[in-house]
């Protein structure tokens, strides 16, 4: 049986379906170890996996990342993160440009020796690594190890191309939409990060593996053999670079676990109460966005008096626990793919997870988008019918209504089609395949 370690960065967001793949993978006869902070390593138990405990970057989120631990530099650079979300999506992407270098590139040495020390202690045929895990990649380039690419959100992560930047979205949903001037300025600093990161990769493989073929475009380096996508494959992506296979799986995510006796109490309590129930959870950074979150509630409980909602606030509960009652539960998480199984809808800031567990749920989203690939997710589930999207900073509580309504006359006709065939794939389709692309190409044998 082929050896296999999966790599995640220490987010939940990614850490989560990545041991879920992990998890797929062990199901097909692979000895599976799963290496990330130690803060995970539940993940690796659930998983049934082997723990490896390396970090790969000084920042961390475990789940809310207002409550997770961090040094003062990464809280900080996260309350200007948080801020610039306020001033519209050029800002928000411009700050998250500058903080590239300390979020994907702190320690590449100190990735490449605990790297070395991990393949000479476990001899493994082959590597799963997050894409955006970069001083992976690097180092296991530099060490000449094979391995296969995760994509953990959109597709376009994976550069398409020499015009395609990294941080720039690869297309924007109708209500958010820059000026020019934005995009101008948008597009020349993710240009001016790709010559700077491009720049950093070549000197570090020149000092330590001055034998290895240049790694190239830093952001385009990914797997030549095999790369994993936790995405449908919707027809109007960008076309991607030849060479890997591209495994399309639709979603990465376990089966949803059963509510449990306090969650259906809770359900059973807002049925009673209304005829729809609207899930909202912005995600395990944004939830710190209360301000929106106001908005969207005050909207369905002031606009539509026949449904209720659940908010997943983390560390904003207390700030909204006014609005929590007979039709409004308030709660720092939520078990959000359990839930998917008994709403109406749900209201998400366009992260990879949500998008493609509603799709899997059939759930109908309102998308507001903040950041990151938000944008470009957005965007698939404008164009496929899956969902309908608004501006999070210009949403005013009168246009909540509205939307939703307009969410569920409109998302009826392709939602069913393409739920089905993101169900059709998942994490057992992937790690069947995954496993065959690796060993064609000798990676695993």
């Amino acid at each position: 049986m082929p050896r296999v370690v999966v790599v995640s960065p220490p987010f939940l967001s990614h850490a989560q379906p990545l041991s879920v793949l992990a998890g797929a993978l062990r199901g097909r006869g692979a000895e599976v170890h799963f290496a990330c902070a130690p803060a995970f390593e539940h993940l690796a138990r659930q998983a049934g996996a082997g723990f490896v405990p390396l970090s790969v970057t000084r920042n961390a989120n475990t789940g809310v990342a207002e409550a997770t631990r961090q040094d003062a530099r990464e809280a900080e650079r996260l309350r200007e993160f948080l801020d610039a979300t306020r001033e519209g999506a050029v800002a928000a992407l411009l700050a998250q440009a500058r903080h590239r270098r300390a979020d994907m590139l702190a320690d590449p040495e100190g990735v490449l020796e605990a790297l070395r020390a991990t393949d000479r202690r476990l001899r493994p045929d082959w590597y799963v690594v997050d894409q955006l895990s970069y001083p992976v990649t690097l180092a296991l380039h530099c060490l000449g190890l094979p391995y296969a690419t995760f994509c953990p959100g959109h597709p376009s992560y994976v550069l398409s191309g020499p015009d395609a930047w990294f941080g720039v979205p690869y297309a924007w949903p109708d209500a958010v939409r820059p000026d020019p001037a934005g995009l101008e300025e948008l597009s020349g600093a993710a240009q001016a990060n790709d010559e700077a990161f491009t720049a950093l990769f070549a000197a570090f493989a020149r000092e330590h593996a001055p034998s290895r073929p240049a790694p190239g475009r830093a952001f385009a380096l990914t797997s030549p053999h095999a790369v994993v996508h936790a995405y449908p494959e919707l027809p109007w992506l960008p076309t991607p670079p030849q060479g890997p296979v591209r495994l399309f799986t639709g979603h990465m995510a376990a089966p949803p676990a059963a509510l449990d006796a306090q969650w259906e109490a809770r359900l059973k309590e807002l049925r009673g109460a209304a005829s729809r129930v609207v899930l909202v959870a912005l995600g395990t950074f944004l939830s710190a966005r209360d301000d929106v979150l106001r908005t969207v509630v005050t909207g369905v409980l002031e606009g539509l008096r026949d449904t209720a909602v659940v908010v997943a606030a983390g560390e904003r509960t207390a700030s909204l626990a006014d609005l929590a009652g007979g039709r409004a539960v308030v709660v720092p998480s939520v078990p959000q793919q359990a839930l998917l199984e008994h709403v109406d809808a749900m209201v998400h800031h366009g992260g990879g997870n949500s998008f493609t567990e509603c799709l899997r749920a059939g759930v109908p989203a309102l998308v507001l988008p903040f950041s990151s690939d938000q944008f470009s997710v957005a965007y698939d589930a404008q164009r496929s019918g899956a969902g309908v999207v608004r501006d999070p900073n210009t949403l005013a509580s009168d246009d909540v209504p509205a939307a939703l309504e307009t969410l569920w006359a409109d998302a009826g006709p392709r939602l069913p089609g393409l739920s089905g065939a993101v169900r059709g794939r998942g994490p057992g389709w992937a790690a069947e395949e995954l496993l065959a692309a690796m060993d064609a190409r000798g990676a695993g044998s």
